[in-house]
């Protein structure tokens, strides 16, 4: 069966994947020659690096989703498909998917990375990923509703557990939810739950290596590790999980720690697909691209952001799995598709490194460009602003600013809703 997708005589492009660098890319091939086809699992955006942000009661889902039809409404050439890609024929230049075959005369695929486990079963069961605006979201009903059990119980060493927070990866994901769950141990929960003793809970971060923020420098890396202790975190260094059933924790040296909520931040791997030769298929499950972002051994096959594989001298191991990557090749990628029209020869990417950043805190963050470092308030407001320009929407950012100055202004997040699906009848 053939998706309902109108046949014109203009080339399609078709992209899988409405992440950074596959939103870019269509957004650039915008009234252009081609006709372009978006396929997504869902039919908005997502802007990943502030779902911490709504798995903490700080933001709703909706200010950080925008909906892909909204970005396209003034154009002709986007058609958006919800729809899930389930195999590619790369001989047929086809697709298979939920909703039907879809031909392509070019095909890029942007499907991004979801969370690594590493292989642990338990991990898989039982911790708390956050790839997804509905896996933050989960999160947060997680969070808040451990918090009701608590008031419940009569037994001290449950209610411990259902208090103490976990966080293993000490990347900015796991640095940024750990400094927000400090913050809120302080201002926000005692007002909501005066009859707990918040001596009891504890937030630990636990990173498997020397330090956090290792992408970062090591100024930053111990600044943002200074400012976690202020708040009362335990940061672990060196701390291996091996293990977790659901109520408590064991590291490889024997340690245990209780805790029913644990936030898994410490890996990811490409999202995998079907059908491409298993030769271009990396560590990781990342695709190997050449440096115009072609998929080796396929003319007509490209990938870009956290999925794609391009090793260069500078990069040796493949670029970062961050945000400006996968906008910057998104960018590139829709000039050289441009340029084939005019039978031009494809450039080359090179990544511009515009810099790394996180914030742990109220006036607490830190920030790496090409020329400076530095760190404290200027850094946290520098990253709000990073962050709200990067938004798609003007509403968005309006709403997001809002709740920015009213969290900071009252020293409350205002979003504490425990939103549980409806129960099927039996």
């Amino acid at each position: 069966m053939q998706a309902n997708i109108k046949n014109t005589n203009q080339k399609r492009v078709v992209i899988i994947g409405g992440g950074f660098g596959g939103l870019k890319l269509a957004r650039q091939l915008s009234n252009s020659a081609y006709q372009v086809v978006l396929i997504d699992k869902n039919n908005y955006h997502q802007f990943q690096p502030l779902f911490y942000q709504v798995a903490t009661a700080g933001l709703e889902p909706s200010a950080i989703s925008f909906p892909f039809r909204k970005v396209f409404q003034k154009t002709s050439n986007i058609h958006i498909r919800v729809a899930e890609v389930l195999k590619i024929y790369a001989d047929k230049k086809q697709l298979e998917t939920s909703i039907g075959l879809v031909a392509f005369d070019y095909l890029v695929i942007a499907i991004g990375a979801d969370t690594n486990f590493f292989g642990n079963q338990n991990m898989m069961k039982h911790a708390m990923p956050m790839k997804s605006v509905g896996e933050a979201l989960a999160l947060r009903n997680t969070i808040l509703q451990n918090y009701e059990n608590a008031l419940i119980t009569s037994d001290e060493a449950t209610r411990k557990g259902l208090m103490n927070m976990v966080i293993v990866g000490g990347g900015p994901t796991g640095v940024e939810v750990a400094g927000t769950l400090a913050e809120m141990k302080k201002t926000v929960l005692p007002k909501d739950y005066p009859e707990l003793d918040f001596n009891l809970m504890q937030v630990h971060l636990l990173e498997g290596s020397n330090r956090v923020l290792s992408s970062m420098s090591e100024i930053a890396s111990e600044k943002a590790k200074e400012y976690l202790m202020k708040l009362g975190v335990d940061v672990a260094l060196n701390a291996r999980v091996v293990d977790y059933d659901g109520q408590k924790v064991t590291l490889a040296d024997g340690t245990i720690i209780p805790t029913n909520t644990l936030v898994w931040a410490a890996g990811v791997i490409g999202n995998k697909i079907e059908g491409l030769n298993p030769e271009v298929i990396a560590r990781g499950n990342r695709i190997m691209v050449d440096e115009m972002n072609q998929v080796k051994g396929y003319s007509s096959i490209f990938a870009l952001g956290d999925i794609a594989l391009m090793t260069t001298t500078t990069y040796p191991n493949g670029h970062p799995q961050v945000a400006q990557v996968a906008i910057q090749q998104g960018e590139l990628l829709a000039k050289n598709l441009i340029g084939l029209c005019k039978d031009k020869a494809m450039k080359a990417f090179v990544y511009k490194d515009l810099g790394s950043m996180a914030t742990v805190g109220r006036n607490k963050a830190v920030v790496d460009l090409p020329s400076i470092k530095f760190q404290g308030f200027f850094a946290w407001m520098v990253w709000m602003f990073v962050h709200l320009m990067s938004i798609v929407g003007i509403k968005n950012r309006l709403l997001i600013f809002i709740n920015w100055a009213w969290n900071y202004f009252t020293y409350d997040q205002s979003l504490r809703l425990i939103i549980k699906p409806k129960s099927s009848k039996p």
